[in-house]
């Protein structure tokens, strides 16, 4: 295993998808190297802009989930996770949906 924390979040990112002749790394040693380490793994291609979103919410689904499973506190100092500034926040909607609206209780 690569990771000496079993609470670190490591995705291995075969870049320069697009350029399949030029080569040097088969996606099988790749995904079979990720596999073996315990990375998650996906190509990507920023010419094609192909995974290139996807590469960042597989990473933070993945800490999310660990943060709701209790692998990790982000309460906790040195976690390796900060709080932004919950002003700046915002929810993005994935494409092709439309954001609900929470209705407010007039209690």
């Amino acid at each position: 295993m690569l990771s000496p924390c079993p609470n670190i979040v490591i995705i291995l990112c075969g870049n320069k998808k697009d350029l399949d002749a030029d080569r040097e790394v088969t996606f099988l040693e790749a995904s079979r190297f990720a596999q073996e380490n315990e990375l998650m793994f996906l190509e990507t291609s920023a010419l094609t802009g192909e995974n290139v979103e996807e590469a960042f919410l597989k990473t933070a689904r993945t800490i999310l989930n660990k943060i709701e499973s209790g692998e990790l506190d982000p309460e906790r100092m040195g976690s390796g996770i900060q709080y932004g500034d919950s002003s700046l926040r915002q929810l993005r909607q994935p494409r092709g949906t439309t954001a609900q609206t929470k209705q407010q209780c007039n209690c």
